[in-house]
């Protein structure tokens, strides 16, 4: 079994930053994907962006240039910097992890932007 927590949720204005942070435990595996994914109040949960094992990131269109996802050192460990954050970024953001045909899910960590 594979746990995923994600911290670094909160209120920041529009404009402002905010660091995501997903870290992995349990029985761990070489994961072929690692990824954010988001949901806003009533709409569908969306790709944020992508890390595949031994491939080039992904970015939803809306927050290229603004958001970047990273590995933080240990395989378990994988950061979404977010910066200039729009009040449209305002969801719950979700750390997803693949391993074959297993997706693995965060519980979540709400953002909120303001104006």
């Amino acid at each position: 079994q594979v746990q995923l927590v994600e911290t670094g949720g909160g209120l920041v204005q529009a404009g402002g930053s905010l660091r995501l942070s997903c870290v992995a435990s349990g029985n761990m595996y070489s994961f072929t994907n690692r990824g954010w994914y988001r949901q806003a109040p009533g709409k569908q949960r969306e790709l944020v962006a992508s890390l595949p094992s031994g491939g080039r990131t992904n970015y939803a269109d809306s927050v290229k240039g603004r958001f970047t996802i990273t590995r933080d050192g240990p395989r378990s460990t994988w950061i979404l910097q977010m910066n200039n954050l729009k009040l449209e970024d305002t969801a719950v953001y979700y750390c997803n992890a693949a391993y074959g045909s297993n997706d693995y899910w965060g519980k979540g960590t709400l953002v909120t932007v303001s104006s």
